[in-house]
């Protein structure tokens, strides 16, 4: 009768934690509500948590953050990784918090999600923030393969560049491809401003010695990345269906991007600008691919036009 007693609570203790979802608010709930869609699949929302949601609160708004299940602080072991569940979750999220309507800030794969809920609940949606966030996600795996190349070329580097001709020449819709593709706009600093400024500077030597960036400021869950794969083929994903759908919907769009943010080319963001229209797209110098940390004070103001 003991053991079974005790096999009942771990049973109840394993449910418990599989349930947890990790989420944090900053700011009035009288105030307009934004929730940050964190990237990934596989990361978690600490990075925005630490550097720009307080700042965003302080001018107005009411920001939740939340890692999505299975990523992060929102430990789940039975986690599906499906865009349903996640959808779920969220709408679970304006139910905890008493919402009718948010703005969807999305960072990275963050903004496919916030795109994809957004055309299903337009009445819940007050705008979609693009952060930093893919259209097209193949469009940028060859954006990445181009820089890389030319980077590689210019060094002389025959051993990388015979890696990029074996990326090239994979599947690219494999989790090996885009995988592999990431891990050399890594490698390369993509991800961040060549030069940044010395506000950036002091906002990530502060936030460096938050405790909990440091636990999981670098933390990727691979098994998200395998399983919105493996479920949701999100490396295939193009959203210009669904950012039309958007406009149809009335719904307002919104791109924040860094200049220095080797994922994304140029004419990526334009032919986004051609979506939003000029007075919703913002392509901020000096910024990559944490536009709200690299120009935080930037980032706010344009936040606060969406009010």
């Amino acid at each position: 009768m003991r053991t079974l007693l005790i096999a009942a609570l771990m049973l109840a203790s394993l449910y418990t934690q599989a349930q947890t979802l990790y989420t944090k608010a900053f700011g009035s709930p009288k105030d307009k509500a934004v929730i940050f869609l964190h990237g990934g699949p596989g990361y978690n929302a600490v990075n925005f948590e630490v550097t720009a949601a307080q700042q965003l609160a302080d001018k107005g708004f009411y920001v939740i953050v939340y890692d999505r299940r299975g990523e992060g602080r929102s430990v789940d072991s039975a986690a599906r990784f499906t865009f349903a569940q996640t959808f779920d979750d969220l709408a679970g999220i304006y139910k905890t918090y008493g919402l009718k309507k948010a703005i969807l800030m999305g960072h990275s794969f963050g903004g496919v999600v916030a795109a994809l809920y957004a055309a299903q609940h337009p009445a819940a949606t007050a705008a979609v923030v693009m952060v930093s966030a893919p259209v097209s996600m193949q469009e940028s795996f060859r954006t990445i393969l181009q820089h890389v190349k030319e980077i590689y070329t210019a060094r002389k580097d025959s051993t990388n560049l015979n890696y990029i001709s074996m990326i090239e020449n994979m599947d690219t819709s494999s989790i090996q491809y885009s995988s592999y593709t990431l891990g050399h706009a890594m490698l390369n600093g993509f991800y961040a401003p060549k030069h940044p400024s010395a506000a950036a500077k002091a906002i990530y030597k502060e936030a460096a010695a938050d405790k909990t960036l440091q636990k999981y400021g670098n933390l990727m869950q691979p098994l998200a990345a395998r399983g919105f794969w493996e479920h949701e083929k999100y490396t295939t994903l193009s959203l210009t269906a669904t950012l039309e759908k958007l406009i149809a919907n009335k719904t307002r769009l919104y791109g924040i991007y860094g200049k220095e943010d080797g994922l994304y080319s140029p004419q990526q963001v334009a032919s986004l600008e051609k979506m939003t229209g000029t007075t919703r797209m913002f392509y901020l110098e000096n910024a990559a691919h944490n536009v709200f940390a690299d120009q935080r004070e930037e980032f706010v103001r344009i936040i606060e036009k969406i009010k």
